[in-house]
């Protein structure tokens, strides 16, 4: 997203938007080496997640027999029908002495400071503000079935070759709150001085078929051409909602170079042992009540830029200290505060 374009919004507010733009915080549920989609079943899974959203997250969510609405009996998010799960690797800072400390997630500065840590989350159609994907905002948006999930990014990617393949997914050092220039598709190479955002944003084109795939991606797909003439490919031929994460890192209390590696190279890691960031990934479950996320596309709902007003009758909301008290019982007991000698699992760096 480009300030610009949030600055426009915010003066003009919602009735200058033509399309589908929902911006909402969802807080901290559990962070824990749990990973339904990829490690089905296993306890732990080999590295740690950051999870928000719905309390129904598990070690096993079957697409088949998952309905996170019915599952659910609480979620972190502002609005109070979405019980999906949204989560991502968790970052870690290494010192110069080769310990790791977990770096904190922040409630995003514009509007979300109360939340406890996660992220905000976007559900985006073609024209709306933030919108990456191109296209007419008079396209035809079609929300997830129940059991739909899918995954973005490459944690085996190292390189700046490999992460072409996903160019949705970036970093911007945030030198202030406002700071949206400069995206990068790997670690800041210099200290941020309110954090690290991490931007991630998943295909808006589905198969129309499966809710899921053997990869959990070959059933979605990104628009093909460019602005307002891209469309779907012919494989994947209806448009849904563009999901968006921006995490803020606190990275913040690692800015003292005399902690950095003594060469001045960046200091921070991926739980799953990534140094260059260019494994970022994410994940996805859906979990809506109903076809609440339908009516509110349909409504062409609007959400404030600035703020936790989602700017949309069609749906209940709470606010973001109701979102807070939601809670979820640790499945994977381990000690993730302090400085540690290893990353959890032992994964390598």
């Amino acid at each position: 997203m480009h300030w610009k374009g949030l600055l426009t919004a915010a003066a003009f507010g919602p009735a200058a938007q033509a399309a589908t733009m929902l911006r909402f915080s969802c807080s901290q549920l559990v962070v824990e080496r749990l990973d339904p989609l990829v490690n089905p079943g296993q306890v732990p899974s080999p590295h740690l997640h950051q999870i928000v959203g719905g309390n129904g997250f598990n070690a096993t969510m079957d697409s088949d027999a998952a309905d996170l609405a019915t599952v659910a009996s609480c979620t972190t998010c502002t609005p109070a029908e979405d019980f999906s799960n949204y989560w991502t690797a968790v970052m870690f800072f290494k010192a110069r002495n080769g310990t790791y400390h977990r770096v904190a997630t922040k409630g995003n500065p514009l509007g979300f400071t109360a939340a406890t840590g996660g992220q905000t989350v976007y559900y985006l159609s073609p024209g709306s503000q933030g919108s990456n994907v191109g296209g007419s905002g008079n396209a035809k948006v079609t929300a997830f079935r129940p059991g739909f999930r899918m995954t973005v990014g490459d944690p085996s990617f190292r390189s700046a070759a490999e992460i072409k393949k996903y160019p949705q997914l970036t970093y911007t050092c945030l030198q202030t709150s406002t700071t949206r220039g400069g995206e990068t598709t790997n670690f800041p190479k210099a200290a941020c001085k309110v954090g690290i955002m991490v931007n991630i944003r998943f295909p808006t084109c589905w198969d129309g078929k499966n809710v899921d795939s053997p990869d959990h991606q070959s059933h979605v797909a990104y628009p093909t051409g460019s602005g307002t003439s891209a469309g779907c490919p012919s494989t994947h031929p209806v448009r849904i909602p563009q999901v968006f994460y921006e995490t803020i890192w606190d990275t913040s209390p690692f800015n003292d170079k005399a902690l950095w590696p003594a060469d001045g190279s960046q200091p921070f890691v991926w739980s799953f042992g990534d140094a260059t960031g260019y494994g970022t990934h994410g994940d996805y479950v859906f979990g809506w009540k109903g076809d609440a996320l339908q009516r509110a596309f349909d409504a062409n709902c609007n959400s404030d830029l600035m703020g936790n007003n989602v700017n949309c009758p069609t749906l209940k909301t709470q606010t973001i200290q109701q979102g807070n008290q939601c809670s979820k019982k640790v499945t994977v007991r381990e000690n993730l505060d302090g400085w540690m000698t290893t990353l959890p699992g032992g994964m390598t760096v």
